[in-house]
């Protein structure tokens, strides 16, 4: 197998097509630091321990080296967190995927010898074949391969928790599945009916239909329940969502690529007890919690599900309970993770899928704003690049605290007030309008009286309406 050195041998320019160099093109380069085969452990713990062992390989079209290189490393932890082993990582230079193979047929046979020499039982590409391209390469390799959507589908399975998410990831799979149905041998050609089918008998007779038209059907008939059901769940949450919108409290939604510390960040500024892990997409489900500005205002941040460069179509449509979050917000904070080798190519992908979101929904962007995230795992230099790309950005830290009181009063300032000084003197039989005032609204003094409550504060222009007539003259 032709290798070679990074990163001298390629050009970090985009070069058109054409202008590739023979060698380059002939290539299949290892990407060495990708390994995460168990060490020091010996044959039977290992074999108790041991889990799908996978070989990765890219196709570099376009960009430098060094975004190649980050793009099967990202590969290699998403293949880390759906529970895989990594045992080597190639990638191959060409303008474009061979839409046989992805590969190529030379490099795909090379492909199968690392297999042979690793020991591997599944190969991951770095990107989205189509069902041809996975039969075709499987057939080469003699091995399980999956795609960069179907790893992504799979570690949301594994991390979806509530009955929605379970419905949405379950939907998005079979919406991944139904075209890449295929059968070995005459397993999936079978037919039932005809007069000696085994599952014979009056009404079954007749040509019937294959093993894989019966499979299609059932998932269709999987989907169309499911569909339903996420439909069902949607308006238990519009309903929610209606109710906060009504009350005038600013919305604030968290988006930003997985694993920025977006949850970590909620719990900083809320108080909320939500899970934090370090892995990738550890957070599938919209958590909204309570939180108060510095003067007093309260307002609803939801934390949603991180996204990740290519993120599959598929669950870009059935997440959309949690995408909604992102469209009727008052505030995007976008964080971003300044640790990261390439934080702007973050900036960049998240932004690419809140826009289609957006523009699918047809509606109007929020204002955002930009929080630059980890500070205290992040190199000096590399934080000095990112405060001159990224003027308007809070650098902070949720993990240890700083920057997070900068980061309220930006966000403070970038949430107009909407509420509205009243008087009001409340009858005692109207508590619940006490309590609304107290839970809605921001009380600055209040006081028992002969004819009620004498309240003097902030409440929501709604509720404001309603407290009319008991202004204090």
């Amino acid at each position: 197998m032709t290798q070679s050195e990074f990163p001298s041998r390629f050009p970090t320019d985009n070069p058109t097509v054409g202008e590739l160099a023979l060698d380059d093109r002939a290539s299949l380069r290892r990407v060495h630091g990708l390994s995460t085969e168990l060490t020091d452990v010996s044959e039977v713990e290992y074999r108790q321990l041991r889990l799908e062992r996978v070989v990765l390989v890219g196709v570099w079209t376009d960009g430098s080296a060094a975004d190649a290189d980050a793009s099967l490393a990202e590969l290699a932890a998403l293949a880390e967190t759906a529970g895989s082993e990594v045992l080597e990582g190639l990638i191959q230079r060409r303008d474009k995927p061979d839409p046989s193979t992805y590969i190529g047929s030379g490099k795909a046979q090379e492909l199968r010898e690392v297999v042979l020499a690793t020991g591997a039982d599944t190969v991951i590409c770095d990107g989205e074949l189509s069902p041809a391209q996975l039969n075709s390469l499987e057939k080469v390799v003699k091995v399980k391969v999956i795609d960069r959507t179907a790893l992504i589908l799979d570690i949301f399975a594994q991390h979806a928790t509530s009955r929605e998410g379970k419905a949405q990831v379950a939907f998005a799979q079979m919406e991944y599945m139904l075209p890449r149905l295929r059968g070995w041998g005459e397993s999936m050609s079978r037919q039932g009916g005809g007069a000696g089918g085994s599952s014979g008998g009056v009404g079954t007779r007749g040509p019937g239909e294959t093993k894989i038209e019966t499979d299609r059907r059932r998932i269709r008939e999987r989907m169309a329940k499911l569909r339903r059901e996420i439909r069902d769940m949607k308006k238990i949450r519009d309903t929610q969502r209606s109710g906060r919108v009504r009350s005038d409290v600013p919305q604030l939604a968290i988006v930003g690529y997985t694993n920025a510390g977006k949850s970590s960040l909620l719990n900083a500024l809320t108080g909320a007890g939500v899970l934090v892990e370090n892995a990738l997409f550890a957070t599938l489900e919209p958590t909204t919690r309570k939180g108060e500005f510095d003067d007093g205002r309260p307002f609803v941040l939801t934390d949603t599900v991180g996204f990740v460069r290519h993120l599959p179509t598929q669950l870009v449509e059935a997440f959309q309970s949690t995408l909604e979050e992102v469209v009727g917000a008052d505030l995007l904070v976008h964080v971003v993770d300044g640790s990261d080798a390439n934080p702007l190519a973050q900036i960049s992908a998240v932004r690419q899928v809140v826009n289609e979101v957006i523009a699918d929904r047809n509606g109007v962007r929020p204002p955002e704003l930009l929080v630059v995230n980890k500070i205290d795992a992040a190199d000096d230099l590399a934080l000095a690049q990112l405060r001159r790309a990224l003027p308007e950005a809070v650098f902070v830290s949720a993990h240890t605290g700083e920057g997070l009181d900068r980061l309220r009063q930006r966000m403070s300032e970038l949430v107009e007030p909407t509420d509205i000084a009243v008087d009001v003197t409340i009858p005692y039989e109207r508590g619940d309008l006490v309590a609304k005032v107290h839970t809605d609204g921001r009380v600055d003094s209040s006081e028992h009286i002969e004819t009620g409550t004498r309240i003097k504060g902030f409440v929501p222009a709604a509720l404001a309406a309603g407290l009319r007539e008991f202004a204090t003259h």
